[in-house]
């Protein structure tokens, strides 16, 4: 079990959420609450954020950045461990059905 969990935490990573369309992008954002998702940013590049910021309100996304911002330098280890319970999150609505991983959820037809 410890070692299928290592190999699911390298095959999905934070930095993928970039694939998942916008409406999932908001339905995790109603799951995260404000100071896990900062810290979680705090260790990613400016097109995820900018993915997650055009996900919220105009407001919300102001308050997020300069929170941001303002907030000093924060250790590797806390800003894994809030992308790893995020990404608990995304599991969950995937297997849950609710959003899709990989891109598009679309189905295919043929």
């Amino acid at each position: 079990p410890d070692l299928a969990q290592k190999i699911e935490d390298k095959m999905f990573v934070f930095e993928n959420i970039l694939e998942i369309e916008d409406r999932g992008i908001q339905l995790i954002l109603r799951e995260v609450q404000s100071e896990s998702l900062i810290i979680a940013l705090k260790g990613t590049n400016e097109e995820l954020r900018e993915k997650i910021f055009k996900n919220m309100s105009t407001r919300a996304a102001e308050m997020m950045r300069e929170y941001l911002e303002s907030k000093g330098p924060v250790r590797l280890s806390e800003v894994e461990s809030n992308q790893k319970e995020i990404l608990k999150i995304v599991r969950r609505l995937s297997d849950e059905g609710q959003i899709a991983l990989g891109g598009k959820s679309e189905e295919a037809y043929v």
